[in-house]
């Protein structure tokens, strides 16, 4: 597919791949904390950050600093629970697609 310079590539659906990728991570994640049978202190807290990452995806062209914000709560509210460890680490991995935030002098 040809693109300008400074444009994204785009899957054939016309969605950033960067978008697909977290959207996928963070639908798994979302499945396996709501298929985890014990109860944790800061459950909700996942739960509720995970919602704001799908929703941040969905909205097409997600905020760096907005993402790793999200990513550092979920990781503290689940970050314990060993169960869930490969698809938190899914999802650092589809945030990380993002890089980093531009430096400002």
């Amino acid at each position: 597919m040809l693109r300008s310079v400074g444009q994204e590539r785009l899957t054939g659906s016309g969605e950033d791949p960067r978008v697909t990728e977290l959207r996928a991570a963070v639908s798994r994640l979302r499945r396996e904390l709501a298929g985890h049978p014990a109860e944790f202190p800061d459950r909700g807290i996942a739960e509720d950050e995970l919602a704001a990452l799908d929703a941040m995806a969905a909205g097409g062209r997600p905020e760096s600093p907005r993402l790793r914000r999200s990513l550092l709560l979920v990781a503290g509210a689940i970050g314990s629970v060993s169960a869930l460890s490969s698809g938190l680490r899914d999802v650092r991995s589809a945030v990380d697609l993002f890089g980093e935030p531009p430096r400002h002098p």
